[in-house]
């Protein structure tokens, strides 16, 4: 036995052993015995073979993007859906409200069951329950928009079920600058998605003339990618990357999983940043198309919409915009921090809190310039959206090697627990809300001035949660070093408890050695 309490050989190299615990919940210490006795270092090798593992991400980006496309159709055909139903602001925003509640709340079983079974068939059942009930909200009647609200509320599980989990097995597939680029890849298509949402949710509402058929074409699609998952995609062992293709294991009670990530606080301070992010491009996302199309109505440039099939021309352009935002944010942030991060080892969150930071000035200018000059609003959309897509690819990238692999579902599940939570799942309500208690208060004024108004001084908000959320990720950097630490010492096997955790009774350690 060496003096760090590892079994040895003859040879005096560490041998493999288990620990044995008295019940389901190992110790801390026993966890990361466990993790040790599987490498030394990790090493840069995929869980599988490397055509295999592109293969994997290739069905996953699809996926991924569909779920973003579907996502976001709603907001393509908005207005037309305002009409359908005759809805107000307030009213359409609870459409995205419950389909994210919806996902936040189920969010963290999917994260406790993708840390501990099979997370290919958890998808796939998912990935059904999403395909079904995306389609059938197409049906839904005039009379019968409580049906649409509910249908877009399950539409969540699907979504819940794969966010949770595909970056994980992304994670297992790579490790070092391989995962950054493929994470930075995967998370490409957030943005991607979104922007095609608008872009095939108005097209195909302006070819049907029917804004339903919006709702279709992404169940269609997806119909492929489930054949794709069922065919294509492995469940590689949990930490795979990290420990040479043979994985770790671990049994650890849930409790002990979320005392793991509260102790953690490059994690806690770096998901508060994500709540503001995500407040921010919920709001965006749903509001903006609508406020630029009531803008150009202040400056006569087009009618105001009275039919159910309305002008699309902004959400073309905002789909537009987000998609190439989307790519160049996401190379640009990546190439950032593999540049810097052998210089600075907090570049990550620095980077991240001037994504937001920067987004702030672009998003006041945004909201006080659209009543007078289109072309400009354009412009400083398309600054602040690239500032926020710096975001999203260091982010995941970040939370993969601040957390031991056998968390990592946990992790992305109460992260976008809190992070929809208190962001986007509120966002187009809140701000739908204040939107109309504003035109309410106007009633002496012209409708058509106070629809645009009131949706400007609502999005005033946003400036404000950037800033906040910039706040959130310098306070990550003062942090991040020393948990990404940590994180390599489990698995390296260099330290034997996390800090502030007692000290646990000795696992009982078995030798595979034969002469023993």
């Amino acid at each position: 036995m060496d003096p760090k309490g590892f079994a040895t050989s003859q040879a005096g190299r560490p041998a493999p052993r288990w620990s044995v615990g008295s019940s389901s919940s190992m110790h801390y210490s026993s966890f990361v015995n466990s993790l040790a006795s599987l490498t030394p270092l990790p090493l840069e090798k995929p869980a599988v073979s490397p055509r295999r593992a592109y293969i994997t991400v290739a069905v996953l980006c699809y996926i991924n993007l569909l779920n973003y496309m579907e996502r976001y159709t709603i907001a393509g055909v908005l207005s037309e859906i305002q009409k359908f139903f005759v809805i107000s602001d307030s009213t359409s925003g609870l459409l995205q409200t419950v389909f994210i509640c919806s996902f936040l709340l189920l969010a963290p079983l999917f994260g406790y069951l993708g840390d501990r079974y099979n997370r290919k068939y958890i998808m796939i059942g998912g990935l059904c329950v999403w395909l079904a009930t995306a389609a059938g909200s197409s049906f839904v009647t005039p009379s019968h928009f409580w049906l649409l609200v509910l249908l877009r509320a399950l539409v969540g599980i699907g979504e819940a079920s794969y966010s949770t989990i595909a970056p994980t097995i992304i994670g297992d597939l790579f490790v070092g600058g391989r995962r950054s680029i493929v994470i930075c890849v995967f998370y490409i298509f957030i943005p991607v998605g979104s922007g095609l949402g608008y872009i095939t949710g108005a097209g195909c509402a302006t070819l049907t003339g029917d804004w339903r058929w919006a709702l279709r074409i992404t169940p269609i699609m997806g119909v492929f990618g489930l054949i794709f998952l069922v065919l294509l995609c492995p469940n590689p062992p949990r930490g795979a990357a990290e420990t040479h293709g043979q994985g770790v294991s671990a049994q650890t009670s849930y409790l002990e999983d979320i005392k793991y990530l509260l102790r953690n606080k490059s994690y806690m301070w770096s998901t508060s940043g994500v709540t503001a992010l995500a407040f921010l491009t919920g709001a965006l996302a749903f509001w903006m198309p609508t406020f630029l199309s009531r803008a150009q109505v202040i400056q006569k440039l087009r009618e105001q919409c009275t039919t159910a099939q309305c002008d699309s021309t902004d959400s073309y352009i905002f789909g537009a915009v987000t998609l190439v935002t989307g790519i160049l944010g996401g190379i640009l942030g990546t190439g950032c921090s593999r540049w810097f991060r052998d210089k600075v080892p907090n570049a990550d969150p620095l980077i991240c809190a001037v994504g937001m930071l920067g987004s702030a000035p672009c998003l006041f200018i945004t909201i006080f310039v659209a009543s007078s000059n289109i072309p400009t609003t354009y412009v400083f959309i398309f600054i602040g959206e690239l500032f926020l897509s710096l975001n999203w690819a260091v982010l995941a990238d970040m939370l993969l090697y601040i957390v031991v692999p056998t968390r990592r579902s946990s992790a992305e599940a109460l992260q976008i627990t809190v992070g929809h939570l208190l962001g986007d799942a509120g966002s187009p309500f809140l701000l739908g809300t204040i939107s109309d208690a504003i035109n309410k208060s106007k009633t002496e004024q012209t409708n058509t001035d106070w629809n645009f108004h009131s949706l400007k001084y609502s999005l005033v908000i946003c400036p404000f949660v950037a800033m906040l959320g910039g706040l959130f990720f310098f306070m990550t950097s003062l942090h991040i070093t020393e948990d990404r630490k940590a994180a390599q010492q489990f698995v390296q096997g260099e330290e034997t408890l996390p800090p502030q955790a007692p000290a646990p009774e000795p696992p009982v350690e078995i030798s595979n050695r034969s002469n023993e």
